[in-house]
């Protein structure tokens, strides 16, 4: 008698936050912290939240959300939007950005209290919101990846 297979497919709770960073460049850490400020600030709003070990020093957050309706209610086709790739955006986000991020896709009207505050470093994002990193690395890390991995 053979045991029972498991499943090849396990069902997503949505909305999802996916979180991959590289092993090699030990980012484990980062990748973790990251995901239980996101548990603590959005709890059961969020369905899930994946830590993804990978190379390559990759470090990117997804998301896979059902956009809600004017009434407020979830429908519509299931989206997945690349919220942070840490290569294209030269760093690793602040951690009040990624949570605005989360939010202004899951919750739009919930208040983040102090992290919705404008950043003082970055980018300004669409609607002259600014977004920018906590750590902006070397010029050559942004250019060509960490050495670690290589």
């Amino acid at each position: 008698m053979t045991a029972p297979q498991p499943s090849a497919t396990a069902p997503i709770h949505l909305p999802r936050v996916a979180i991959t960073y590289c092993t090699q460049c030990k980012w484990s850490l980062r990748a973790n912290y990251f995901s239980q400020e996101l548990q603590s600030t959005f709890g059961t709003s969020l369905g899930e939240v994946a830590v993804i070990p990978a190379t390559g020093g990759l470090f990117t957050v997804h998301l896979t959300y059902r956009p809600k309706l004017e009434s407020g209610e979830e429908g519509g086709e299931v989206k997945g939007i690349l919220l942070w790739d840490r290569k294209a955006e030269g760093g690793f986000p602040e951690t009040k950005v990624l949570k605005q991020l989360v939010r202004n896709c899951i919750e739009p009207g919930k208040e983040l209290g102090h992290s919705d505050k404008p950043s003082s470093k970055g980018r300004v994002a669409e609607g002259g919101e600014k977004v920018g990193s906590e750590e902006q690395g070397s010029e050559q890390e942004r250019k060509e990846g960490c050495g670690d991995c290589k």
